[in-house]
């Protein structure tokens, strides 16, 4: 079996798929030789014309000279481009480009200075140069594919895989067009030496140089240069291959030479073969061996409205209008000026525009040579185009996608595989441009690659700002990281316990100001008992012993100015008052700065203030009252000092016993009556019938004020034997009433301490029965002051008081502390009564009073009954108040 190689040496082809046979009209160009045209004034150079973005190197006003490179760049892909004649850039703008859109694209503009001069050229020979060196000077000509594609050869002429195989491409098979041609027919001597080069990069197994059998003066000539040429022997052929369009494709050339099919999305060099253009090969060996850059190329004029058609060597940039004006150009209405053949070219805009790299014909048709363009009709779906498609597509599949704007769909359909050939729209009989719609439908996609492409490379560019803002963001964690194990390695024992003392305050504070905001920081502290007693608060215990303190104090003061004038009783009562109020008020602010009071000590506290205000109030009022009746007791007369002097020391006895009724009623409502001891208090039922009892004892101590001040006004009438029972009375009843203050003193303080409202029914019932039982007890009082007749029985009654008063104190101390220093505040003010009652008693049975005698004991007996107004006042005042808190 004949291997490839075999059967390319014995010239076997292949047919192609597919293809037509247009009208050539070849005869119009290629009868003459290759032409010159004068220079243009202006030259239009588009920047880029191949390849990525560059830089320009020139700026406006600076001369060139003919080849002066105008951009540069470091892609591989980049091409620079040259000044076609020497002159001055005059502008860098965007200018018309040679599309069919007439897009605007930047381009300089270098006004000719006529001189065509060229720039330095370096000479070399081959042998000296090395393969990297020959693919840069190709690459710093510009030279690109002159087929039409315009490829960068550099690229071609360095390829990764091993090339067995390279195809010279002189078919040409495009209508009119005879560029190709001409310059086989001229050149073949520099194709042949570019052709060299190309071995010498490449060293393929063969070179195949294709023509069509409609250009025998070509084939003849290159055939001549093959056999004139260096290169070994059977390595290099010229092949004739049929005409037909269009078998100058690439992909369609290496089907006819090899027989083989270049793969969908795949370049040829997979298959180990390349393709080259003739005039590719002749630019090669003018750059590598003579050091000139692509700056002109040979380009086809024809059609009949030119009155000197052929083919020219046209500089790169220069305007189409310039050489249609110098080949006699005239135009007919609605002329078309296509650049390219009438197959694959396109209809210009504006004929202001450059000559490029890849043009390689301009055409300008009359009327009879291409018609009037026909209306589209309604695709009859004949499948004649997809016939005569050469690359096996389906071109009415990709027009209706195409027509759809679904551009993915047709894109399925192997759109970019289209070499727009126009086979499909030359045989259409329904005249539908089919081109021009896989056309729109590339460009679509080609916008559609290039945004996607720049947004992947914006997606790249930010996750590599968010990486490296991550990687910094770790870079400063890991040396915060470190510096803390450093410093704790350095910390000492004590430094640490710092540490972890503060970070425990902290917590605490934080979960006492979360106990503050939900209210869970007010707990029943009065409801904690332990083995039966009663746990006082801290705040209202030191209030208490304050209080206490200070009616001790007063009670003393009392004592010892008993006997003193009205001014005296009045600065004793106003000192009594003060030290009452500001005893209260110390020891109120004492405990709280000595440490923070809980929301029931607050309460505590604001009570005894309001107290101790009331009770300096009450004093002004009491002290306007002695004067008033001072005037009146200088109208009594002599014979009524004795009645006078008993009635003070019974008002003095009343007044005390008076200030301490509530306290005794309580007391024996409590101790006699509901048989609730101290311990008692804990429990929370006997806490409620304390309370009840207090509003009782309160209510009594009123009744006992208001009898107290009948007894000392009825008092004056008495004769001296009633007034010496009546003395003895009211000592029986003081000595009865000091056991009882010392119980009431226990017990309002128990009752003041439990903060426990009287609510419920049940405590309403025991507090209606407590006063019945307290008015018969005061009833029982009084049966027991009037039978007592002797002092000895009043003594003996004293001393068991006392002995009852040691044992409720006793029962006290176990109680609480607090409760106790109460109850000896009480009974020291208990045992100063006793005194000043039996002193008062003496005179009695001694002798008369003087005049002035009588007088004092008249204001003694006035000064006590406003004691005893006092007393009652504050006594309801308390009530009110003790009423209000337990009712909160």
């Amino acid at each position: 079996m004949l291997t490839l190689l075999d059967q390319l040496d014995k010239g076997t082809l292949w047919r192609s798929p597919g293809g037509i046979h247009p009208p050539e009209v070849k005869f119009l160009s290629n009868a003459t030789p290759i032409g010159q045209l004068p220079l243009a004034s202006t030259y239009l150079v588009p920047v880029p014309q191949v390849g990525e973005n560059c830089t320009l190197a020139v700026k406006v006003g600076d001369s060139v000279l003919k080849g002066t490179p105008l951009t540069q760049g470091t892609s591989i892909w980049h091409l620079p481009v040259h000044a076609p004649t020497s002159g001055t850039i005059v502008a860098i703008e965007p200018r018309a480009s040679n599309h069919a859109s007439a897009l605007p694209v930047n381009t300089c503009v270098i006004a000719a200075d006529g001189k065509d001069t060229w720039c330095e050229l370096v000479q070399n020979q081959l042998d000296d140069l090395s393969h990297q060196q020959i693919v840069d000077k190709v690459r710093s000509a510009g030279i690109a594919g002159m087929g039409g594609a315009a490829f960068p050869t550099h690229i071609k002429l360095n390829p990764v895989s091993e090339i067995d195989l390279v195809i010279i491409n002189g078919v040409e098979c495009e209508p009119y067009i005879s560029a190709d041609d001409r310059l086989m027919r001229e050149y073949s001597q520099d194709i042949l030496a570019g052709i060299g080069i190309i071995h010498r990069l490449l060293m393929p197994k063969r070179i195949v140089i294709a023509i069509e059998d409609n250009k025998p003066e070509a084939a003849k000539a290159m055939q001549a240069a093959v056999s004139q040429c260096g290169l070994p022997a059977g390595s290099i052929r010229v092949t004739v291959i049929p005409t037909k369009y269009p078998s100058g494709g690439e992909k369609q050339l290496i089907q006819i030479i090899t027989g083989r099919e270049v793969p969908s999305g795949a370049i040829p060099a997979k298959l180990g073969i390349v393709v080259h253009n003739v005039g590719t090969a002749y630019a090669i060996h003018q750059a590598v061996t003579q050091g000139k850059p692509l700056i002109e190329r040979v380009v086809t004029v024809t059609g009949k409205n030119i009155s000197k058609p052929g083919n020219y060597w046209l500089p790169i940039g220069t305007p189409v209008d310039h050489v249609l004006t110098a080949t006699e150009f005239t135009p007919e209405p609605d002329q078309k000026v296509i650049i390219g053949g009438p197959m694959m070219g396109h209809a210009l805009a504006n004929i202001q525009v450059p000559i490029l790299k890849g043009t390689n014909c301009i055409l300008v048709p009359s009327s009879q040579e291409i018609g009037s363009t026909p209306e589209e009709k309604a695709c009859i779906r004949c499948g004649e185009c997809a016939t005569a498609c050469p690359a096996l597509l389906l071109p009415q599949q990709l027009f209706w996608h195409a027509k759809a704007e679904e551009y993915d769909k047709a894109a399925s359909y192997n759109l970019k595989d289209c070499i727009e050939c126009g086979c499909c729209s030359y045989v259409c009989p329904s005249d539908i441009p089919l081109v021009e719609y896989y056309r729109i439908a590339k460009s679509a996609l080609k916008q559609a690659a290039d945004e996607k492409q720049q947004a992947e490379r914006a997606k790249q560019r930010f996750d590599a700002r968010f990486a490296r803002l991550e990687e910094e963001k770790l870079a400063r964690e890991a040396k915060a990281k470190e510096a803390s194990e450093r410093r704790q390695a350095s910390m000492t024992g004590t430094d640490k316990n710092a540490v972890a003392e503060a970070m425990a305050r902290i917590a605490a504070k934080k979960a006492a100001a979360a106990q503050a905001v939900t209210g869970e920081s007010i707990t029943e502290e009065s409801s904690v008992t332990t083995t039966g007693s009663t746990e006082v608060p801290k705040g209202k215990a030191a209030v208490a012993a304050a209080i206490a303190r200070a009616k001790a104090k007063k009670a003393a003061q009392a004592n010892a100015d008993g006997t003193d004038t009205n001014g005296a009783e009045t600065d004793s009562a106003q000192i009594d008052s003060s030290v009452d109020v500001d005893a209260t008020e110390s020891a109120t602010d004492a405990i709280a700065q000595e440490a923070p009071l809980s929301q029931k000590d607050k309460v505590a506290a604001a009570i005894a203030r309001a107290k101790a205000k009331k009770a300096a109030q009450q004093t002004d009022t009491a002290l306007l009252e002695p004067t008033e009746t001072a005037d009146s007791t200088s109208e009594l007369s002599a014979a009524d000092d004795k009645k006078a002097k008993v009635a003070a020391a019974v008002a003095r006895a009343k007044a005390k016993k008076a200030a301490q009724q509530v306290e005794t009623a309580a007391s024996d409502i409590e101790v006699s009556n509901t048989d609730v001891s101290v311990s008692d208090i804990n429990d929370a039922e006997a806490i409620k019938k304390a309370k009840v009892a207090a509003a009782v004892a309160r209510a009594k101590a009123k009744k006992a004020a208001q009898q107290a001040e009948t007894n000392a006004e009825n008092g004056l009438t008495q004769t001296t034997t009633p007034a010496v029972d009546s003395a003895a009375n009211v000592h029986a009843d003081v000595n009865a009433d000091a056991e009882t203050a010392v119980n009431a003193a226990a017990t309002d303080i128990e009752v003041s301490n439990a903060d426990v409202s009287v609510n419920d029914a049940e405590a309403i019932k025991k507090a209606k029965v407590a006063a019945a039982v307290a008015r018969a007890k005061a009833k029982k009082i009084a049966a027991a002051s009037a039978e007592s007749k002797t002092e000895s029985k009043t003594e003996s009654k004293t001393e068991s008081e006392i002995e009852s008063v040691d044992e409720i104190q006793t029962e006290a101390n176990v109680a609480s502390p607090s409760i106790a220093a109460t109850l000896e505040t009480a009974i020291t003010g208990a045992e100063t009564v006793l005194p000043s009652v039996e002193s008062a008693a003496e005179p009695i049975e001694t002798a008369p009073l003087s005049s002035d005698e009588l007088k004092k004991a008249r204001i003694a007996a006035t000064i006590a009954k406003a004691k005893a107004k006092k007393a009652a006042l504050a006594q309801e005042a308390n009530a009110s108040s003790d009423s209000s808190v337990t009712n909160d």
